[in-house]
């Protein structure tokens, strides 16, 4: 008994020491006044009040984490200096090879949500991009054929020009929605507010993702067609920039 009552009596007053930073208490794990230690480990829990074992727990948890406040500093500084040097060099990669850097972001766009939709299974995710990788691979098979078919640039065209058509609705659709359910006007028509940013951030989604991964697929196929046909690199995708140049190599090919 005199044991938890000296416990009790060095505990309380360290607390109030610890928060007007008169002394160092025993509730952040160091010892009482900077000279009498106290083994936190070896205190039995099991003889003291809920209070006091819970001030003991709070010292332990305080003492056991001690110097983690720096280590996520520097795992703060790492990540940012990570992050600023993979962005340069993701930089440099795309100015001196735009092929190669175009290829890889292009693969990985289209192969890395597979795994995350097929493990939580979104089988709708997984149905569209089957369908959409189905149709595109056999395009883009007969657009890097040589020689070319004549009816290979048309058939790219009105592809990837319905693609566009069909994401560029869809993302206005969905972006509708999310300001229609921000402004609540889903009560309108008595549609609960998650149900309705649900259903608009999906169409955002599929508009914005199939969109991107259309148009680099269109701009692939319109360079593989024109170093076919002989149309001068300038007007691909590589020398230009984007669905312009693209374009315009489909009607030259076609044409």
């Amino acid at each position: 008994m005199a044991a938890l009552l000296g416990l009790g009596l060095m505990l309380g007053p360290e607390l109030e020491l610890e928060r007007e930073g008169e002394g160092v208490g025993v509730g952040h794990g160091h010892g009482l006044h900077g000279e009498h230690k106290v083994d936190l480990d070896a205190i039995d829990l099991s003889n003291l009040s809920p209070e006091e074992r819970w001030r003991v727990e709070h010292a332990r948890m305080h003492a056991k984490h001690r110097g983690h406040e720096a280590m996520h500093a520097e795992m703060v500084l790492i990540l940012i200096i990570t992050l600023v040097l993979a962005q340069i060099l993701l930089v440099q990669w795309k100015q001196r090879h735009p092929k190669s850097y175009n290829l890889v972001t292009l693969f990985q766009m289209w192969v890395v949500p597979l795994y995350f939709t097929a493990k939580l299974h979104w089988w709708r995710f997984l149905i569209i991009w089957t369908l959409f990788s189905a149709v595109t691979a056999i395009i883009t098979f007969r657009a890097t054929r040589k020689p070319l078919d004549r009816s290979t640039p048309r058939l790219v065209y009105k592809w990837f020009l319905l693609l566009y058509k069909l994401s560029y609705g869809t993302g206005i659709l969905g972006y509708a929605a999310v300001m229609f359910t921000l402004f609540g006007l889903n009560f309108l028509f008595r549609i609960k507010p998650e149900e309705a940013m649900d259903f608009g951030v999906s169409l955002l989604f599929y508009g914005l993702y199939y969109g991107v991964l259309g148009r680099d697929f269109a701009e692939m196929c319109a360079d593989f067609m024109a170093s076919t046909v002989g149309v001068s690199p300038r007007l691909s995708y590589w020398g230009s920039g984007g669905v312009v140049g693209a374009s315009k190599v489909l009607h030259t090919a076609m044409w």
